[in-house]
């Protein structure tokens, strides 16, 4: 599954050099963050203090940018998510990046992407349900800095949500 060679990866425009065991370790993190490192070493059949030196350099490096809990939108309430694809008036650089600030001041967008070519962006929005979404498409998402239309689509499920980097 893992290659015997070490290649090199570009993060956030920094080269990293990821070894056979990074990826190791890289892999069982993702699969459970909350591992120990007691427990992360046995899996990688490394003994304790290399484990944590590697760990370090991959929190170090940035390829690891932290750990988190995923949480069931579903059991919280938040049944209803869109995907809403942004037209700007304007390529004006403060103007995007007013647009860009106001987003992720937005705690219901959940992703918010900029594409190439037209639309301009493509934002998952999640709500508690349909008269929320509404009032939020509204009142909240047309008066963004630069919009000039928004067009969104429902999503009726997820098929492949938070899947783990190919390693």
């Amino acid at each position: 599954m893992f290659a015997k060679f070490a290649h090199a990866t570009s993060i956030w425009g920094r080269i990293f050099l990821v070894d056979a065991t990074d990826r190791k370790i890289l892999a069982e993190l993702q699969a459970d963050g909350r591992l120990t490192l007691t427990d992360l070493a046995d899996r990688v059949r490394l003994s304790l203090s290399p484990c944590h030196r590697r760990l370090r350099a991959l929190e170090q490096s940035g390829a690891i940018r932290g750990y988190r809990a995923y949480l069931d939108a579903h059991v919280l309430g938040l049944t209803f998510e869109a995907l809403i694809f942004v037209t700007m008036r304007t390529s004006d650089p403060d103007i995007l990046k007013a647009f860009e600030q106001a987003a992720i001041e937005t705690p219901q967008i959940l992703q918010a992407q900029r594409l190439f070519g037209d639309p301009d962006y493509l934002l998952r929005v999640i709500a508690r349900d349909l008269p929320a979404f509404q009032q939020l498409y509204d009142e909240h998402l047309g008066a963004l800095p630069g919009v000039q239309r928004l067009s969104s689509t429902l999503v009726m499920k997820s098929v492949v949500e938070d899947r783990p980097l190919p390693l």
